[in-house]
């Protein structure tokens, strides 16, 4: 009511001072940006008048009431353009510090690490800040809009729109259009092609955590666009058209050319190679992979690589270009948690479908510690806070199938949250639940890609979830080879010794069915296990299952493998939580002794 009584006066007072409004010669649209504080703090963030006279021709008249005819011109906020002049301020001095340092060797190490500090405060927080205040649910303005503001920097507004399509993906209501889709791709050609084609090393200097998220959106958007490009039944035929008649727009071949390229030029296998060895990586980086830039780009291009593979359904792929990266000790994906949780979901996600279970309950049990640890550096946004609090949730019930078909112990803090999470599921799941299997495999998984072009002769309604159902049925027929297996370890639990013929009629089977259950029940529990070396496709067959047993002239001899609990790590973390709490009553000054 407030916003309408607003308008007719803005109308009313157009009116009074001579301008016709909606007559014959004047066609007046009114936009009104409100920013989004509860009432009644709301205030007017922008506010245009456009004033438009006929040019006689009907189309022209259409297009412009569709917004066709450009960007409009609104009024942006002193304190947007006072963000986006200092924001280029500071990457152009960072930039011609650069310079001199390439060149003439003059830069002070002083001077550059101030200007990084501020380029990451800019990015990380103030961005964050002004997009909550001024465009949560709506786009940044256009960059043909902040052109101006910056004396129509390319390298600048290649960045700019980078951020400002990011947005539109992630917090735009419907999403980006079509044409939003396309332009989007052609900025990151451009962004890249400056980067990748120049003569020399560039002077551009981006933080690790935006050169991480250049990478995941990247591919991110390649993911979005292959999917919606498959949902043929949703579509217009001019869409249609449009999509077939542009086949190389986010072509997979391009997206794996980019990370290919970005390794290659950044010589970080050989940079890794050498760190692994205790080498000095300056005398293999070579021209470009001295430089912070490409390094850090080639280093997150191979974790991008690691997910590309991955959605594609390519797992030992997906971890061979990991081979140079040791996951075990602290590495350069650390520097940016958001990396370091990504490269161990997908890496545990592998290990899951190629079998290695035992090695993805290891690597789950880790990025779940790390959260926990880390979970205070995403409070910054709420998208990337939203977006690990699901990853962790997600974690958790690829955890929860790798041990229900294949049980081991877990730290214990893990172990207590999974029951907490997940309840009475781990009994049901332990007893082969295939519905449960499905629903928490169609949660927890990857949003699968078809690396080829849809058939569009063929509208089918299905197309964009074959790849996740092709995914779906691999896995679901592991767990029905698995599905006795649980109920065949509860017996040999309870027994040394038993013949082959009486616990066959337990389970009410032929002997030559329970031999076969046996054989399944020793190949599955026998798995890839990595111990050492730096590549994570390495590892020996070992069987670390609770229970073991090996059958002599048809008698089973059952041996108990299962590890005692170690009560004493119990006791040492229960010790330590009491230590802290212990500290924080000190300073709230609550350790005086009580009168009573």
């Amino acid at each position: 009511m407030i916003l309408k009584a607003l308008c007719a006066t803005m109308l009313h007072i157009l009116s009074h001072h001579g301008t016709p409004v909606c007559s014959d010669g004047f066609i007046v649209r009114l936009t009104v940006w409100v920013a989004s504080l509860p009432p009644p703090l709301f205030f007017i963030s922008m506010c245009t008048v456009e004033i438009f006279t006929p040019a006689g021709d009907p189309r022209q008249d259409m297009d412009y009431g569709r917004g066709e005819s450009g960007p409009p011109a609104y009024i942006v906020p002193d304190v947007i353009k006072e963000f986006v002049q200092f924001f280029h301020r500071t990457m152009r001095e960072l930039m011609e510090q650069k310079v001199n340092e390439i060149q003439d060797g003059k830069a002070t190490a002083e001077v550059i690490e101030q200007k990084r500090y501020d380029i990451q405060n800019l990015y990380e927080n103030n961005w964050n800040k002004l997009t909550e205040r001024f465009f949560r649910n709506s786009s940044w303005p256009d960059a043909e809009v902040i052109a101006q503001l910056v004396q129509n920097d390319p390298v600048f507004l290649i960045l700019y729109k980078e951020l400002y399509y990011r947005h539109i993906y992630a917090k735009v209501s419907g999403g980006p259009t079509l044409e939003q889709r396309f332009e989007s791709y052609y900025n990151y050609c451009n962004l890249f092609n400056y980067i990748l084609n120049a003569d020399g090393p560039v002077p551009l200097e981006i933080p690790n955590q935006w050169l991480w998220d250049i990478i995941d959106e990247f591919i991110y958007q390649f993911q979005s666009f292959s999917q919606y490009r498959c949902k043929l039944a949703q579509k217009t035929e001019d869409e249609i058209d449009f999509l077939r008649t542009n086949p190389k727009i986010w072509n997979v071949h391009s997206v794996l050319n980019v990370l290919h390229s970005l390794v290659e030029k950044s010589n970080i296998n050989r940079q890794l190679e050498v760190y692994t060895s205790g080498g000095d990586t300056e005398e293999v980086a070579g021209e470009y992979g001295r430089h912070s830039l490409y390094k850090m780009l080639g280093y997150f291009s191979l974790v991008g690589l690691l997910r590309l593979h991955s959605l594609l359904g390519d797992y030992f792929q997906a971890i061979k270009v990991l081979e140079n990266i040791e996951l075990n000790k602290k590495s350069m994906h650390s520097r940016v948690p958001e990396c370091h949780i990504t490269t161990y979901y997908y890496v545990g996600f592998a290990y899951l479908m190629m079998r290695r279970y035992q090695d993805a309950i290891r690597i789950f049990a880790n990025v779940l510690l790390y959260i926990q640890r880390a979970r205070g550096l995403f409070q910054r946004s709420s998208y990337k806070f939203e977006m690990v609090n699901k990853q962790n949730e997600q974690v958790f019930g690829l955890l929860a199938i790798s041990l229900a078909l294949y049980p081991m112990r877990v730290d214990e803090s893990i172990h207590t949250q999974l029951r907490e999470k997940l309840g009475d599921k781990l009994l049901r799941l332990q007893k082969g639940d295939l519905p449960l299997f499905e629903e928490m495999f169609t949660y927890a998984c990857p949003k699968f890609l078809s690396p080829v072009v849809p058939n569009y002769e063929v509208i089918s309604g299905t197309y964009h979830r074959e790849p996740f159902l092709q995914q779906l049925k691999v896995f679901l027929d592991e767990v029905r080879q698995q599905n006795m297996l649980s109920t065949i370890r509860s017996y040999l639990k309870l027994y040394t010794t038993m013949p082959v013929s009486k616990l066959a009629g337990f389970l009410d089977m032929s002997e030559p069915e329970f031999w076969i259950q046996l054989l399944i029940f020793k190949h599955k529990m026998k798995n890839l296990v990595w111990t050492s070396g730096i590549s994570a496709l390495e590892g020996e067959f070992q069987t670390s299952s609770e229970v073991d047993f090996y059958i002599d002239q048809n008698m089973i001899h059952i041996a108990d493998t299962k590890v005692a609990r170690r009560y004493g790590d119990f006791f040492i973390r229960q010790i330590h939580k009491f230590q802290e709490l212990n500290k924080v009553l000190k300073k709230l000054g609550t350790d005086k002794p009580s009168r009573f």
